[in-house]
């Protein structure tokens, strides 16, 4: 079937559609929803048996609807109607919520039902943008292969909204959430407090004051202490903890108006001199031992690894990979393994080239210290959820890779940069070097099946993060048998060329990119950091306007 996605950007849910869709078999283009006169050009251009629409905010011209079958997969249940879905399940703490596949028709979001899909919400309240990533994501996908099947079934009728079953009977139209819906009191319960934060994460954040400075509040998470409403009372890492009127609250990242969001901890500097530095925070960084089994994980906002975390990192890996253990686990959180270097960090510095090359030379010693772990540990990295450029390279350099059903990967480098994290060693290891090239120079995701096939990952588990973390380390067990870790160990071959000729070459490339700019780095890295409008569809996602 020839598809056309219709979307706001390429996001992870995007990607992960055009993959499955390509992996069955169906010739599929992308089209950003520009503007009304740019749309109408691409579906012409396209002549698309169907249009989906899995991330879209602008509304589909009737030219184009009236014409084409179109279809939008909105993040709410059936009856549920408005831009602010995710936002009121959490903020109110929905225990169900849905997917909804339903026609573009005048009025947004009232179209007839093609797919609906429904799952739990836990009662901890999740942030927006990993239940958007997880839950939604999954149920999105499958809403979308369902009205593919349909779509081909010439007698299939998409159900009439007033006449479907609503799973969830108080779905409804609601308007956007605004700020003043937000707003919270520091005087508040935390728990409420965090709550409304995660409603609001990572887009727009809640609007508050911390030492006088007015910003905008992201990642959340429960402390304890006692101090005035909204004193800071402890800080560790890159987190402040703010007291409330019960409990206290640890922030992770924080937005001054007008500015990019940042680490709490460097937005409040001047403010934080005599704070005292705390060591019960959220760990970003954790390590358990079950047995001859290590497993480090390491939990980055938004999969961005700044100079500080990466510098962590290698300390705790370099601690982990000289344990007497058999099997070393390298992995992330549920809903992001990396991303590379901390971009808006690189942005924001005083000096961006400088703190660029110091990212750089800080992530590629991690990377190191995971190919040359321990000679007698198998060394697993594991794709627990979405990565993308050195965060892809980094997993790749363990003797194991195994990645979550339904994780997107995009090995490649796009935003102005030759790229390091000893890549050049890494993946053409694992899919030899024409395709290692391939990828490169297609700048195109991946799936994680696909990642099977083309060697870049060796095992594929439960896409449920609760059932893959159970697969992972009954994996991660029969690893430390003696005789599959003696078989590992004994089978490793030495590099054809030590890892400082790799790195050496990749630096050089990259001081020319970064210090000179020589392809548009410093223009792509603020477009990306300030959420700039692509002006047109990326020519590799355009194939119907070639």
């Amino acid at each position: 079937m020839r598809l056309l996605l219709l979307v706001s950007a390429f996001n992870g849910l995007t990607q992960r559609l055009w993959d499955e869709l390509r992996e069955r078999g169906h010739d599929v283009a992308v089209e950003f929803a520009l503007d009304e006169r740019t749309i109408c050009d691409g579906v012409y251009q396209a002549q698309p048996d169907l249009i989906l629409c899995p991330y879209l905010k602008e509304r589909v011209p009737a030219e184009v609807w009236t014409k084409w079958r179109t279809v939008i997969i909105h993040p709410g249940p059936v009856g549920d109607r408005g831009p602010s879905s995710l936002d009121y399940a959490i903020a109110e703490g929905a225990p169900r919520w849905g997917v909804t596949a339903l026609s573009a028709v005048e009025e947004m979001d009232a179209g007839p039902i093609w797919a609906h899909r429904e799952f739990d919400l836990p009662a901890d309240p999740p942030r927006k943008s990993a239940l958007y990533t997880g839950p939604v994501a999954d149920a999105a996908i499958a809403c979308a292969l369902e009205v593919v099947e349909r779509a081909a079934d010439p007698d299939f009728v998409p159900t009439p909204l007033a006449e479907a079953a609503r799973p969830i009977p108080d779905a409804r139209l609601r308007p956007l959430m605004k700020q003043a819906e937000r707003a919270f009191d520091w005087s508040d319960d935390a728990a409420d407090i965090i709550r409304k934060i995660r409603a609001a994460d990572g887009f727009p954040g809640v609007r508050t004051e911390l030492a006088g400075v007015p910003v905008n509040a992201f990642d959340a998470h429960p402390g304890t202490g006692t101090g005035r409403p909204g004193e800071i009372i402890g800080r560790q890492d890159g987190y402040v903890l703010v007291a409330a009127g019960t409990g206290a609250v640890w922030l992770g990242h924080l937005r001054q108006r007008g500015g990019v969001k940042l680490p709490a901890a460097t937005v409040l500097r001047e403010a934080l001199d005599r704070v005292p530095v705390r060591t019960d925070g959220p760990p970003e960084i954790s390590y358990r031992r079950r047995g001859p089994v290590g497993e480090l994980t390491f939990r980055f906002y938004n999969g961005a690894a700044g100079v500080d975390q990466c510098r962590r990192l290698r300390r705790e890996l370099h601690r982990a990979a000289r344990q007497d253990t058999r099997v070393l686990v390298l992995r992330g959180g549920p809903d992001v393994f990396c991303n590379g270097v901390h971009l808006t960090e690189i942005s924001a510095a005083a000096d961006p080239a400088a703190y660029a090359w110091e990212n750089i030379k800080a992530i590629n010693l991690v990377c190191r210290e995971l190919i040359e772990a321990a000679e007698d540990q198998v060394t697993i990295a594991a794709f627990t959820g979405n990565a993308g450029a050195g965060g892809v390279m980094l997993g790749l350099g363990a003797d194991v890779v195994a990645a979550r059903a339904g994780v997107v990967l995009n090995p490649y480098y796009d935003i102005g940069l030759y790229g390091s994290e000893l890549h050049s060693y890494a993946l053409p290891r694992r899919v030899g070097i024409e395709t290692a090239e391939r990828l490169l120079s297609e700048c195109l995701p991946v799936g994680a099946g696909t990642a099977a096939r083309l060697g870049m990952v060796d095992l594929v588990g439960p896409g449920d993060p609760a059932t893959f973390d159970s697969w992972l380390s009954d994996l991660a067990d029969q690893y430390a048998q003696p005789g599959m870790w003696r078989d590992v160990v004994e089978s490793r071959k030495p590099a054809p060329r030590p890892l400082d000729y790799h790195e050496t070459l990749e630096l050089a490339e990259m001081a020319r990119d970064i210090f000179d700019d020589r392809s548009g780095f410093v223009e792509a890295r603020e477009s990306f950091v300030r959420k700039v409008a692509p002006v047109a569809t990326p020519a590799k996602l355009a194939v119907h306007r070639r």
